[in-house]
C-alpha cells in the first residue's frame, strides 16, 4: 500500500465517531458526491470478479433512539467508550451507524440498544 494512504489511514483511525461523521460530510460536500452513492458501485464492482464470502465484520445502525432516549445513551456510551455528547449526537438525527464488529460483537450491542429502547439494524 502507498505510504501516504497509510499515513492517511492511520489519522483517520484516531477520530471519533462523531468526528468521521463530520469528516464524511465535508468530503460529500466538498467533492459534491454521496458517500452512500459511491459505496454500492464500490461494493458492486469488488464483488464482480469474486465468488461470494462470508461477511466478517458488521455494521451496528442506529435506526430509532425510541422513547427512552437516555437508556440508548448510557448503552452507547458505555459499548463506545465516548463522551455524553458523542452519544447524544448519535442518538439524534438517525439513522447512524454506530460501529462496525465481528458478527457476535455486532449481535451483543444490537441486543443491548433494542432493550434500552431503540431500534437498530445489522448490515
Amino acid at each position: 500500500m502507498n505510504e501516504k494512504f497509510k499515513n492517511i489511514i492511520s489519522e483517520v483511525e484516531k477520530l471519533t465517531v462523531v468526528e468521521l461523521a463530520e469528516l464524511v460530510k465535508a468530503l460529500e460536500e466538498k467533492f459534491g458526491v454521496s458517500a452512500a452513492s459511491m459505496a454500492a458501485p464500490a461494493a458492486a464492482a469488488a464483488g464482480a470478479g469474486e465468488e461470494a464470502e462470508e461477511k466478517s465484520s458488521w455494521k451496528v445502525v442506529l435506526k430509532d433512539a425510541g422513547g427512552q432516549k437516555i437508556q440508548v445513551i448510557k448503552v452507547l456510551r458505555e459499548a463506545l467508550g465516548v463522551g455524553l455528547q458523542e452519544a447524544k449526537v448519535l442518538t439524534e438525527g438517525t439513522p447512524k451507524p454506530v460501529k462496525e464488529l465481528d458478527k457476535a460483537a455486532a449481535d451483543e450491542l444490537k441486543k443491548k440498544l433494542e432493550a434500552a429502547g431503540a431500534v437498530v439494524e445489522l448490515q
